[in-house]
């Protein structure tokens, strides 16, 4: 596909659900995801920077993103007992 017309098609999107209004309630739930997701990522990265001097290292993937982002710091810190314990 054109990438003139994938951002075209966006665009027209963008403005359409300006115009016309996007319902709350999946906005909002696609919002909260996303800022959690991206918690996630940061949580990984973190440990992976700060976890390095001690071996350990959790790789960065949608699965390991969503234990992370979901579950917080009890999902980060059963992702590195799982990798300093059964790995």
């Amino acid at each position: 596909m054109n990438s003139t017309l994938v951002i075209s098609i966006m665009v027209v999107l963008i403005v359409l659900l300006l115009l016309i209004g996007a319902p709350a309630k999946p906005m909002r739930f696609i919002a909260h995801t996303t800022v959690k997701l991206g918690i996630g990522v940061l949580f990984l990265f973190f440990v992976n920077v700060f976890g390095g001097a001690i071996g350990l290292h959790i790789p960065i993937n949608l699965f390991t993103i969503g234990i992370s982002g979901f579950l917080g710091l009890f999902g980060l810190a059963s992702l590195a007992a799982i990798h300093l314990f059964l790995l």
